[in-house]
């Protein structure tokens, strides 16, 4: 399914949360879609069935899944109702950023293809298609 970094300063669960939410994002998993169960992912990744349910406790955390008792975790559809405080700080995060790239000599033609290019991983498309 994938591969984590075990010689990564990056905490295993993080990378494991990252991980899931970049296949959720792109549709690999769909919405109301089963997650492999605790104890199947661990022994695939040979790692601490523990790991697997901190990750996962994140993510139903962050609104990516959620957990049916004696059923297990599943994909959450997306909301249609935006959670408003994590829509504005996001906002803040992308001012800051593109400021940043702004004050560091990017142009806003540089920018808005990067967003073309968000838009395409996101709709499922190659931003590597483009030639950047």
């Amino acid at each position: 399914m994938f591969e984590l970094d075990l010689r990564s300063r990056k905490p295993i669960y993080e990378q494991l949360v990252e991980k899931l939410k970049e296949l959720i994002i792109h549709e690999v998993f769909k919405a109301d879609a089963q997650l492999p169960s605790v104890r199947l992912l661990a022994k695939e990744l040979t790692i601490n069935p523990n790991t697997i349910q901190k990750a996962y406790r994140e993510l139903e955390h962050q609104g990516y899944i959620y957990s049916v008792p004696g059923k297990g975790s599943f994909v959450a559809p997306q909301a249609i109702t935006t959670n408003n405080e994590k829509v504005k700080k996001m906002k803040n995060d992308l001012i800051k950023l593109i400021s940043e790239a702004l004050y560091l000599g990017m142009n806003r033609e540089d920018i808005l293809s990067l967003i073309e290019a968000a838009e395409e991983t996101v709709q499922g498309g190659d931003p590597n298609d483009q030639g950047n």
